[in-house]
């Protein structure tokens, strides 16, 4: 009996010992489950947070190609603009070059008329895609704008202002192309400041 004793123990060992062999395992797979849930909704919160960059991110490159895009488009015809600006000098020096004869000379009266004429349909051209002359005498000296050449005394003119105007300078859709070179007024406690130094 012995044996049969030790055989009745060894099964009800089994028993008492199944019930705690599966509620053990059925723990174990949830806490897993859970475990791995956490870490698949972080996962997919990284994921979001990635995507929402990139898209945020090609909206920025969208619209940095946009004003790229836009400038190449407004400021296309500068190097042409700057290859016809000496052609308007030209034309300015020629009417200007009539201005001191006397007007019964017909060839010279119909070879103003023709390079004022001349003169005004260049201007009219260039207005039209937006290219505007920088003649700043009177104007406060600027140096985004103007040339300095040369100051002189001018005791009617303002301190730093522009006396005259040796090249019109122009710009395109407001940006400079070329600077207008100027003659500035000269103040007079500059003179006696360097005289002094």
């Amino acid at each position: 009996m012995s044996a049969d004793e030790s055989r009745n123990e060894q099964v009800e060992e089994e028993l008492n010992e199944a019930p705690e062999a599966t509620e053990a395992p059925t723990e174990e797979p949830v806490a897993e489950g859970q475990g791995e849930v956490e870490v698949l909704q972080a996962q997919l919160s990284e994921q979001k947070d990635l995507v929402l960059r990139t898209q945020a991110e090609m909206q920025n490159v969208r619209r940095r190609a946009d004003i790229d895009v836009e400038k190449a488009r407004k400021f296309a015809l500068e190097k042409f603009v700057k290859e016809l600006l000496p052609v308007i000098d030209s034309l300015e020096k020629a009417v200007e070059s009539t201005e001191g004869k006397s007007a019964s000379d017909d060839v010279v009266a119909s070879i103003r008329e023709g390079a004022e004429m001349t003169l005004s349909l260049f201007r009219s051209s260039l207005e039209k895609f937006n290219v505007q002359a920088v003649d700043p005498v009177g104007e406060p000296f600027d140096p985004q704008l103007h040339e300095a050449m040369s100051m002189v005394p001018a005791p009617d003119a303002e301190p730093n202002s522009v006396v005259s105007c040796i090249q019109k300078g122009y710009t395109l859709n407001d940006r400079l192309v070329r600077p207008a070179m100027v003659v500035v007024a000269r103040p007079d406690d500059s003179a006696k400041i360097d005289e002094q130094a």
